[in-house]
């Protein structure tokens, strides 16, 4: 059923129709009244190709998501699906673009074919030129990260570098100090990998601060790599008492290498870092943590999202969220009896 069949049996124009549907010129309420009664009877409902053409929105959101490797890890899947149900409530659907630079053809098709109305961007880098390119073009955007000059942006990110401060914090509070740093794959920390940059200067200037003795590794999202990262900590220092990581696909296997290497979470060795809360509690002993806050940060993203589609002028916003540390029970006391006695 389309539009002319409308027309045909509501005894009106095409173009009044059309008119009726987008509102964009009025039609008296009588008219109005007949059409939608023809629509009613024949449950019409327009497709949003013909949506986008009445009113010029496609009621669809981008979002712009690379995998960091050859999969996505599950706390980006949770934040998918936080946006994904943030934009339901909205009345949006989201499309996904797994672009991770401005020149891929994903990445150029939406921004061209103009598919979307505003786009959602993650896996931000510190100098990234997708964010470049849409504020150039005044595409309506927002990043879940920030880039290093982020005043102009819309945005929402976690401040990565006070939370690994903090868990550093903690790890020395219980009198640890040889602690080790795992962080995300060296290919992300080379490309400018916003997160990874932002922790890693978190925890040098805490280790540095609280007078600690301490080693940084990039390591591979999966679990064996995490098992292969925790045999290079202990090969490099076997005195270390601690870690620190942002790797949550690793968490299996940095786990599975302390056991493998005899050393008991939490009496021997204690394990922090910045991790979802749903994946910090599947591991045992559960993952003391800052929690990544997915859900709170998609919907906030959505939010700015359609609040810049409803008002074109309005100032950039952002927030910088810091969630406090859940303490669980992969931290405790540093008294690992170390080699020099």
């Amino acid at each position: 059923m389309n539009i002319g069949e409308i027309a045909k049996r509501a005894g009106v124009s095409r173009s009044t129709v059309s008119y009726a549907l987008s509102g964009k010129r009025a039609v008296s309420e009588e008219t109005r009244r007949k059409i939608q009664r023809v629509i009613d009877e024949l449950g019409y409902r327009p497709n949003a190709s013909a949506r986008a053409l009445a009113n010029g929105r496609t009621s669809t959101l981008g979002l712009v998501f690379p995998p960091a490797g050859t999969h996505y890890t599950g706390m980006q899947l949770d934040f998918i699906g936080s946006v994904v149900e943030a934009a339901a409530a909205f009345d949006y659907d989201v499309l996904l673009s797994p672009s991770g630079v401005d020149s891929d053809r994903s990445f150029q098709r939406l921004l061209g074919e103009r598919r979307v109305d505003g786009a959602i961007l993650m896996e931000i880098r510190l100098q990234d030129d997708r964010v470049d390119h849409l504020l150039a073009e005044n595409f309506p955007a927002v990043c879940i990260g920030r880039t290093a000059n982020a005043d102009g942006d819309w945005w929402v990110a976690l401040d990565h570098t006070a939370l690994v401060e903090a868990c550093v914090n903690h790890l020395a509070d219980l009198g640890h100090r040889r602690i080790a740093f795992v962080n995300r794959p060296e290919h992300l920390l080379r490309s400018g990998y916003e997160s990874a940059h932002r922790g890693l200067d978190g925890f040098t200037k805490a280790a540095a601060e609280r007078g600690l003795t301490v080693r940084t590794y990039c390591c591979g999202d999966d679990a064996p790599s995490g098992q292969a990262c925790v045999e290079r900590i202990l090969h490099d220092d076997p005195d270390t008492t601690a870690l620190v990581t942002l790797n949550e696909a690793a968490l299996g296997g940095l786990y599975r290498g302390l056991t493998v290497a005899g050393r008991h979470v939490p009496r021997d060795f204690s394990v922090t870092g910045v991790v979802a809360g749903r994946w910090a509690e599947t591991v045992t002993p559960q993952l003391t943590a800052a929690d990544v806050p997915a859900e709170q940060m998609g919907r906030l993203a959505v939010e700015l999202l359609v609040e810049r589609l409803d008002h074109p002028d309005a100032a950039p916003r952002h927030r910088l969220l810091a969630p406090p540390i859940s303490l669980r029970a992969s931290t405790g006391p540093a008294h690992w009896p170390t080699t020099d006695g």
